[in-house]
C-alpha cells in the first residue's frame, strides 16, 4: 500500500480547510445516497412496466422485489456489521491495548481490515437497509392504493409513492448545494443541518403540489399527513442528536461517570440507552395516530372503500414524507466512513498535528451523522413495517375472500405467535453479539501471531501482512452470520405454517415493537459511549491517558457491536419478517 502523503486526497484537503474536506466527504457520500435510492426506484418502475403495468394487479406481483431487497439487506448489514466490529475489536485490543501503539498505526496488521470495515458496515450495510426501506414502503403503499384506485379509477393512488421518491432525489440534490461552513470555527454539523432542512423544505413544497394535482378533492388531508412524516423525521434526528452528541446531558453524564471507573461508565451507558427509547416511540406513535386520523378525514364517501383503507394510506404518505430525505441521510451516513478513513490515512502517512486535529473534528462529526442515520433508519423501518403489516392483512383478505382487520390476542395460537415474535428479537441479538465475539477472536489470534513471529513489525523494519487480516475477518464474518440469518428466516416460516395467518399477524406486531425498542436502546447506548470517549479525548475530565479515559474505552468497546452490528441489523430484521410473511401469505392460510 502506498501511503505517501500526496496520494491521500481527503487528508490533503484538510491541509487547506475543514470546510473543503467536509464538502468533498459529503459529495462522496451523496453519490452513494443518490445511486441507492435511484436504483430502488428504477427497480420497481422497471418491474412494474415489465409485468404489464396493470395498476390493480402488478403491485401484488412485484412484492418479490421487496423480499429480495430484504434478504440482501440482512446479509449486507449483518455480515458487514460483524466484519467491521470484529476488525475494530481486533485492531484495538491487540494494537492499542496489548502492543501500546496508536490507533491507525501502520504497524498494526489489522489496521487495513479496520478501515475496510467502516465501508462494509456503514456504507454497504446502511445503504442496503435504506434501499430495502424505500422498496418496502413503495410496494406496500402501492398495494394499499389498489383498493382506492379500483373504486375511483384514479391510478395516481398506486403510482404516487414512486412520484414522491423521485421528488426526494431532486430535493436532496438541492439541499446538498446549501452545505457550507460559515467559517472554520463553526460546528460542521450546523452546515449539514442547513442542507437537511432545505431538503425537507423543498420536499414539503413538492408534496403540496403533488397531492393537490393527483389525489383528488380531499388532497389537503393527505398533504398534511406528508408534513407529519417530515416533522417526525426532523424530531427523530434531533432526539438522536440529543442522546449521542457530547454537547448534551446524556453523553456528558457518561463521561463524568467514567471518573469513578469502568462499572459506573457501563451502568450510565445502559441507563441512557434504556431512557432513549421513550422519545422515539412516542414520536412514531404520534405520527401513526395523527396520519391515520388525517386519512380517515380525507376518505371519499360513497365509493365502497372503508375509511380504514384511507387511514392506512395516509400512514403510507407520512412514511413517504419521512423518506423524502433518504438520499441526504445516506449521504451523511457515508460521510462518516470517508472522514474516518481520511483520519486513518493521515495517521499512517505521518501528517502533521494540525491535519490530524482537523480530521479528528470531522471524525467526531462522522460518528454523530452515523448515529443520526441509525435513528432515522429505525424510525423508517417501523413506519415501513406498519405499512407491510397492513399490506399482509390486505393480502390475506384477498386470498380468503374474508375481512381480516382484527387480531384476537385472546386466541391461544395468536398469543403464542406474539410470544415467539418477541423472543426472536432477543435470540437474534444474542447470536449476533456472540458472532462478533467469535469473528474478533479469529483476527486477534492472527494479529498476535504476526507480532510474535515477526519482531520487525514493531520496530518498523518489516511490513505486516494486512491481506491475511482482511481475509480472516471476511471469512469469519461470513461464517458467523449464517446462524443469526437462518434464525430470522426459520422462525416466521415455522410459526406461520403451524399457527396460521392470524398468529403470524400477532408475531409481526410484537416482533416489530420489541425490535424497535431493542434497536433504539443499542444504537443510542453505543453512540453515547463512543462520543463520551471522544469527549474525554478533547481534554474533558483529564483527557487521554487518565483513568476516566481508560474506563471510557471499555464502554466504547462494548458499545461498538451494539451500535454497528446488532442495532442496525434489527432495522432489517423487522422489515424482513414482514416481507417474508407478505410473500408467503398463501402458505399461512
Amino acid at each position: 500500500m502506498d501511503l505517501h502523503p500526496c496520494k491521500c486526497k481527503d487528508s490533503k484537503r484538510c491541509n487547506r480547510s475543514v470546510n473543503e474536506a467536509l464538502k468533498v466527504s459529503l459529495y462522496g457520500g451523496t453519490i452513494s445516497g443518490l445511486i441507492i435510492v435511484t436504483m430502488s426506484l428504477l427497480g420497481i418502475v422497471g418491474l412494474y412496466v415489465l409485468y404489464g403495468g396493470n395498476h390493480l394487479e402488478t403491485p401484488f406481483v412485484i412484492v418479490g422485489y421487496g423480499f429480495g431487497a430484504s434478504f440482501v439487506a440482512l446479509f449486507a448489514q449483518l455480515g458487514g456489521g460483524i466484519y467491521t466490529k470484529a476488525a475494530d475489536l481486533g485492531a484495538d485490543l491487540v494494537g492499542k491495548v496489548e502492543a501500546g501503539i496508536p490507533e491507525d498505526d501502520p504497524r498494526n496488521p489489522a489496521v487495513i481490515a479496520d478501515l475496510v470495515g467502516d465501508n462494509v458496515g456503514d456504507c454497504a450495510g446502511r445503504g442496503a437497509d435504506l434501499f430495502e426501506s424505500t422498496a418496502a414502503e413503495n410496494i406496500g403503499a402501492m398495494i394499499l392504493g389498489v383498493a382506492i384506485a379500483r373504486a375511483t379509477g384514479n391510478v395516481a393512488w398506486v403510482l404516487f409513492p414512486l412520484l414522491m421518491r423521485a421528488i426526494g432525489l431532486i430535493s436532496t440534490i438541492i439541499g446538498i448545494l446549501f452545505v457550507k461552513m460559515k467559517n472554520e470555527d463553526e460546528d460542521p454539523m450546523h452546515a449539514l443541518d442547513r442542507g437537511y432542512l432545505v431538503t425537507d423544505f423543498i420536499g414539503a413544497v413538492a408534496f403540496y403540489f403533488a397531492t393537490k394535482i393527483f389525489l383528488g378533492e380531499h388532497w389537503f388531508w393527505f398533504f398534511i399527513a406528508g408534513i407529519v412524516g417530515i416533522i417526525t423525521n426532523i424530531l427523530l434526528v434531533k432526539i438522536t442528536q440529543y442522546y449521542t452528541t457530547h454537547t448534551h446531558r446524556p453523553v456528558r453524564a457518561i463521561a463524568k461517570s467514567s471518573l469513578t471507573g469502568v462499572a459506573t461508565n457501563i451502568i450510565s451507558g445502559l441507563a441512557i440507552g434504556f431512557e432513549s427509547t421513550l422519545a422515539p416511540i412516542v414520536t412514531i406513535t404520534g405520527a401513526l395516530i395523527i396520519s391515520f386520523w388525517l386519512g380517515t378525514k380525507g376518505a371519499i364517501s360513497g365509493i365502497g372503500v372503508s375509511p380504514l383503507v384511507f387511514g392506512l394510506y395516509a400512514t403510507a404518505i407520512a412514511t413517504m414524507g419521512k423518506l423524502i430525505c433518504a438520499a441526504y441521510i445516506l449521504a451523511m451516513d457515508t460521510l462518516g466512513p470517508i472522514v474516518d478513513n481520511a483520519g486513518g490515512i493521515a495517521e499512517m502517512s505521518g501528517q502533521g498535528k494540525e491535519v490530524r486535529k482537523k480530521t479528528d473534528k470531522l471524525d467526531s462529526l462522522g460518528n454523530t451523522t452515523k448515529a443520526l442515520t441509525k435513528g432515522y433508519a429505525v424510525g423508517t423501518a417501523v413506519l415501513a413495517t406498519f405499512i407491510l403489516v397492513a399490506a399482509y392483512m390486505e393480502s390475506v383478505s384477498e386470498l380468503t375472500g374474508k375481512p381480516f382487520d382484527v387480531i384476537n390476542i385472546a386466541s391461544v395460537n395468536v398469543f403464542g405467535g406474539a410470544m415467539i415474535g418477541g423472543v426472536l428479537i432477543f435470540v437474534f441479538c444474542g447470536l449476533t453479539l456472540m458472532a462478533v465475539s467469535r469473528a474478533a477472536q479469529y483476527l486477534i489470534a492472527e494479529v498476535r501471531r504476526q507480532f510474535k513471529e515477526d519482531k520487525g513489525i514493531m520496530k518498523g523494519t518489516s511490513k505486516p501482512d494486512y491481506a491475511a487480516c482482511v481475509d480472516i475477518t471476511t471469512k469469519g464474518a461470513l461464517k458467523e452470520m449464517v446462524l443469526p440469518g437462518l434464525v430470522v428466516v426459520v422462525f416466521p416460516l415455522v410459526t406461520g405454517y403451524i399457527l396460521k395467518a392470524e398468529a403470524m399477524g400477532a408475531f409481526l406486531i410484537v416482533a416489530t415493537i420489541v425490535g424497535v425498542l431493542v434497536s433504539n436502546f443499542m444504537n443510542n447506548a453505543g453512540g453515547a459511549w463512543d462520543n463520551a470517549k471522544k469527549y474525554i479525548e478533547t481534554g474533558a475530565h483529564g483527557g487521554k491517558g487518565t483513568e476516566a479515559h481508560a474506563a471510557s474505552i471499555v464502554g466504547d468497546t462494548i458499545g461498538d457491536p451494539f451500535k454497528d452490528t446488532v442495532g442496525p441489523s434489527l432495522h432489517v430484521v423487522i422489515k424482513l419478517l414482514s416481507t417474508i410473511t407478505l410473500v408467503l401469505a398463501p402458505l399461512f392460510i
